[in-house]
């Protein structure tokens, strides 16, 4: 029987899970958004930050973990860009409300 090796060092299983972790938070976000509004914020807190403010905080904790893959080497920038540009220039057409800004 032979054994399994995905072939990852520890360092690449971390920055993984980082990556993993901050986009669970963002869809942690993104559901109390959908649950209360952008504007809503919890009454529990003693904070002047609202869902808005948290979500913008956990996507900027997405783009730092994948700026972490890149530096690292896992990922190419450039593809990812490029990725994005061709994302962005199909213009979105499976979606139904987004006239004007997704182009």
């Amino acid at each position: 029987m032979s054994s399994f090796s995905n072939e990852l060092t520890e360092a690449q299983i971390e920055r993984l899970a980082i990556l993993s972790e901050e986009l669970g938070e963002v869809q942690q976000c993104i559901g109390k958004i959908f649950r209360h509004g952008y504007d809503s914020s919890n009454p529990t807190l003693d904070s002047n930050r609202n869902n808005r403010d948290d979500l913008e905080r956990e996507l900027g904790d997405i783009q730092a973990a994948m700026y972490l893959l890149v530096r690292a080497e896992d990922v190419n920038i450039v593809n990812v860009h490029d990725r994005s540009n061709k994302k962005q220039s199909e213009r979105w057409r499976w979606t139904h409300h987004q006239e004007g800004i997704a182009s």
